[in-house]
């Protein structure tokens, strides 16, 4: 199953499930769905659905440097224990939204594309063996980083929390229909270029250790994410660094999920 929200003609937020490229009008909500507490009910398709972010996390926690080439095109070391940080909720846009920043606060904005992972049960200090029945599926991410926010600030959370800065969808893939997350290809591409092409495989830390590393400090709630780590590729180890940019549009794709496309604007 496909979960997605959409904007419906009253201007509220509402529930599908995604079919090929139809979306019909489901009976619950995304979170009844993905914690099994109401059973979906399809309803009509949606004429010309209008695509918001699949869910608004409760909490969103990101692991740092979870690929060792992506520590290694940054000039950074692999690190031992996950590196965590978070980034707040009111980052979150959806497919299709405008990344954007204004020039007086950062003029180094670059790209993470990540698969995120979406919390269906609540998980408190959970074995590594069952961190998987806590999940109840899959979406996409980018991680979108003020460099120089974030080289200049001891703490990352102003560089990575900017409105915006937390691109989700198109959809939630249940973790049923996507049984194997580290077997998947990750391609980010910025204006058709791509930079980015990883896979879930090469992950330092692996989906299971990192729910049971999280809730052993965080209870895990139904619809918080996981960020996993971005591979290499990103703008700041370009020689020279590429930065993004009015009129850039950024996609990041897994085939067995979709693609997540975010145009870009610097707002001054």
């Amino acid at each position: 199953m496909k979960l997605v929200q959409y904007i419906t003609a009253a201007g509220a937020v509402a529930a599908g499930e995604l079919v090929g490229e139809t979306v019909y009008a489901l009976s619950v909500t995304v979170l009844e769905a993905l914690t099994g507490a109401q059973p979906p009910a399809r309803g009509p398709a949606v004429p010309a659905p209008h695509l918001v972010a699949p869910l608004r996390p409760g909490k969103i926690l990101c692991v740092g440097r979870n690929y060792a080439e992506h520590a290694a095109e940054l000039n950074n070391d692999v690190p031992k224990t996950p590196l965590i940080f978070a980034k707040y909720s009111s980052s979150v846009i959806g497919p299709g939204a405008a990344i954007t920043w204004r020039s007086a606060h950062t003029q180094q904005v670059d790209w993470e594309g990540e698969l995120a992972v979406v919390i269906g049960r609540t998980a408190r200090r959970v074995p590594e063996a069952d961190a998987l029945d806590c999940v109840a599926g899959y979406t996409l991410a980018n991680d979108v980083s003020a460099r120089d926010l974030q080289a200049s600030e001891s703490q990352w959370l102003r560089a990575k929390s900017m409105d915006t800065f937390c691109p989700l969808g198109p959809c939630i893939v249940s973790r049923a229909a996507l049984p194997d997350p580290h077997a998947l290809t990750l391609t980010t591409t910025v204006s058709g270029q791509v930079m980015q092409h990883g896979h879930t495989g090469a992950m330092i830390f692996r989906i299971p250790y990192l729910v049971a590393y999280l809730s052993e400090t965080f209870t895990l709630e139904p619809g918080d994410i996981i960020l996993t780590g971005t591979p290499a590729g990103v703008g700041k180890g370009m020689k020279p660094p590429r930065f993004l940019t009015t009129g850039d549009t950024v996609s990041v794709s897994i085939a067995e999920i979709g693609t997540l496309s975010n145009p870009c604007l610097v707002q001054d």
